[in-house]
């Protein structure tokens, strides 16, 4: 019972990540004043917060080790580029133009929409 609740949490924290992830970078793109607001900056943190420990708790249920489970390896190194990408994406200061910024965003959003792809097939290399 409790597994299953864990788990539409987890889902549904991912779920308003990504969509949080999404509008406050076209916010940051086009430099809209509620990026300057403190509960924008909190936000993500609680959601990404919650959504690590539901996914750590269901680990523990699961006794999915990520030594033991290629997919849950997988997903914590890719859970790693996507945030790095995402780092990028926001503070990215480098070239003239927004350009790097949404490369950033965009290999963002595809590593989250591999990591999805992994935890639904529960395979690693999902596409071969």
């Amino acid at each position: 019972m409790y597994y299953v609740l864990i788990k539409e949490a987890h889902i549904t924290f991912a779920t308003l990540s990504i969509l949080l992830f999404v509008a406050r970078f076209l916010c940051s793109v086009n430099r809209a004043a509620i990026m300057k607001r403190r509960w924008i900056r909190v936000l993500p943190h609680v959601i990404d917060t919650l959504l690590l420990t539901c996914g750590i708790t269901l680990m523990g249920m699961l006794a999915a080790w990520p030594q033991r489970t290629p997919w849950l390896a997988a997903k914590l190194i890719a859970l790693c580029f996507y945030i790095g990408f995402g780092i990028l994406a926001f503070r990215w200061r480098g070239a003239p133009g927004a350009w790097p910024r949404w490369l950033f965003a965009l290999l963002a959003v595809a590593t989250f929409g591999y990591i999805v792809t992994v935890a639904v097939t529960k395979n690693p290399f999902p596409l071969a």
